[in-house]
């Protein structure tokens, strides 16, 4: 006997999946454990890495199903006259675009650091699929606009898929650079010696004068002989990556497609290429840094910066070089509430100052949003390798091979194989693809990508947000009153870094009061809550208060205007990195 209540559990396998009226255009319903909660308008698989084409195509998906919340802008143009795009991000009901505290995002500045991309792609399809749907997104597109730029080196990426790579080249922009002061540019790259797609490493059997053996257990493997005084030689020897000597000097692979870096080109620290490699004749000389430089300028509404890296699973910060000094104390504190979150939210991240536990880098881009602009900022270098063990036992089992042998059925190696070498005579060519460990394998993309979006929705919702009070108002004579009013911040970012503060860096915030009958007589910043006498005065326009240091972060500043007259007055507060507000009061 069949148990009627069981059947529609015993046939629910065999029927295709019910689907909202709406359908998957409209936001029908869909599993509640996506990341947005229903049947997206724009399905993208992000299990993948896509090229130039395929990476616009996403954002121009987006702005077709959203064309009142997205709107594509065009920056400037790449060295090969590649369109450099941002894309809007910003809710009709917000306001204006530039009233609004604004999070600029980028990615793939390295060519071949292509996962900071869809990084940013992902980002915006977070967003505006969630719009409306999550009160979370939707509270913050409300106080918001974002400005997302998926790829800063378009030159590079398109390269780095179109072209065989070793896992480090096409990092750079292609403007010829004569990187070995031949007085010729760009003419030894790397060679794809055989064809197949990608530059590995070559090596030559040289029987007892060679630096190297084969691993007893796995010949793939390269072992160094270590120093001895037995004699005790190898068989085998490195020569680098795959290639030929191109110009016929007698090095193989040293003036390869470019040779410069776009993220030592900026204003704050540079310095000159016999210092800091890559940073070309001048700060902001390529056109993509200008075009970046000039957008930003344009837009001082921005009070947050991200740019996507890879690889090594890092949230940093400056300075740059130790030079600089130290960030200010309050500043600093911003960062770490900021860093220590996303080391929660990012598994085998680290937080780091950049030339404290990195490395020097003079000219970076976050070190001059933040020193030239007062903008709190990060670097975040995508794919820390740790994440292919989580739980890594120590036995030497973590390493690439097995990882590519047990995970990926040795689809990132390229097996030894004889090459007749015109220098070297016969050789051999083998090892990792160009993309192993540089990226993540397809099946840990879409993890990384959402990580790392909901660390940029912490960091944009940690922009101020700046509210003003009712105005308090109290008679001290005939026709002459106090005007008391509160401007309080409630979120970690403030309206006015210390840095800002520190080096008179934008436009102050601004308190004013006006009225047709009222005149102010003098107005300050009160400095004790309890102590109404005690102020700092304005010395000129007793309307206008500026405030060099903002609204702080999570804190409040009280405001007293002495005023003589009566009827209506309005009290407004301008700032570039947060919202406007205005209350009206009548004496």
């Amino acid at each position: 006997m069949i148990c009627l209540a069981c059947l529609p559990l015993l046939l629910s396998p065999l029927l295709p999946p019910l689907q909202d009226e709406a359908g998957p255009q409209d936001g029908g319903s869909g599993f509640p454990g996506l990341p947005v909660g229903h049947t997206p308008r724009v399905e993208v698989a992000w299990n993948r890495l896509y090229d130039v084409e395929g990476l616009y195509a996403i954002f121009d998906r987006l702005v077709e199903a959203y064309p009142d919340l997205i709107e594509k802008r065009i920056l400037g143009r790449s060295i090969e006259n590649r369109e450099l795009r941002v894309y809007v991000i910003h809710a009709p009901n917000a306001g204006e675009e530039t009233d609004v505290p604004a999070m600029w995002v980028d990615g793939n500045v390295h060519g071949n650091e292509v996962q900071g991309g869809e990084a940013v792609a992902y980002l915006a399809w977070y967003l505006l699929e969630n719009q409306g749907h999550n009160a979370r997104v939707t509270a913050l597109l409300e106080r918001a606009t974002f400005y997302l730029v998926p790829t800063i080196n378009p030159d590079g990426r398109a390269h780095w898929f179109a072209d065989a790579h070793t896992p480090h080249s096409s990092r750079t922009g292609v403007l010829p650079v004569d990187n070995d002061h031949d007085g010729t540019a760009d003419e030894d790259p790397p060679n794809d010696l055989d064809g197949d797609g990608q530059i590995v490493q070559m090596r030559k059997y040289v029987p007892g004068e060679g630096n190297f053996r084969l691993n007893a257990d796995d010949p793939r493997r390269m072992e160094r002989v270590p120093p001895n005084d037995r004699g005790i030689t190898g068989d085998w020897i490195l020569l680098g990556s795959e290639g030929i000597d191109d110009d016929g000097d007698g090095r193989i692979n040293e003036d390869g497609v470019g040779g410069y870096d776009m993220n030592r080109a900026w204003p704050s620290l540079w310095e000159p290429e016999h210092v800091q490699y890559g940073a070309g004749p001048y700060p902001l000389y390529w056109p993509e840094t200008r075009s970046v430089a000039t957008f930003i300028l344009d837009h001082p509404n921005v009070a947050a910066v991200q740019s996507f890296h890879n690889a090594g699973g890092m949230i940093l910060r400056g300075p740059g070089a130790e030079a600089f000094g130290s960030y200010p104390a309050a500043d600093v504190a911003v960062y770490d509430s900021l860093g220590r979150k996303g080391e929660r939210m990012l598994p085998f991240y680290r937080y780091m100052v950049i030339w404290k536990d990195l490395y020097s880098v003079f000219g970076g881009f976050v070190t001059w949003t933040y020193e030239g602009l007062g903008i709190i900022s990060f670097t975040n270098e995508l794919w820390p390798s740790k994440r292919r063990f989580p739980q890594e036992d120590g036995t030497g089992q973590g390493d690439a091979h097995f990882f590519d042998d047990q995970l990926l059925s040795g689809a990132g190696w390229v097996e030894w194989h004889p090459y007749d070498h015109p220098l070297y005579g016969k050789i051999e060519i083998g090892g990792f693809r160009s993309d192993v460990g540089r990226v993540p394998p397809t099946f840990l993309v879409e993890e990384e990508l959402h990580r790392n979006a909901m660390f940029c929705l912490a960091h944009a919702e940690a922009m101020p947000e700046v509210t003003l009070s009712e105005p308090e108002i109290t008679q001290l004579g005939p026709e002459t009153y106090t005007v008391d009013v509160v401007l309080e911040n409630k979120h970690l970012i403030p309206t006015r870094t210390a840095r800002a503060r520190e080096k008179h860096i934008g436009i102050p915030d601004i308190v004013t009061l006006h009225g047709q009958r009222v005149k102010v007589l003098a107005g300050g910043v009160r400095t004790d809550r309890f102590r109404p006498s005690a102020m700092e005065l304005t010395e000129e326009q007793p309307y206008r208060i500026l405030l060099e240091g903002g609204v702080p972060s999570r804190g409040r500043v009280r405001l007293r205007f002495f005023v003589r007259g009566s009827g209506d007055f309005v009290v407004r507060y301008g700032s570039q990195k947060a919202r406007g507000q205005s209350r009206q009061g009548r004496l």
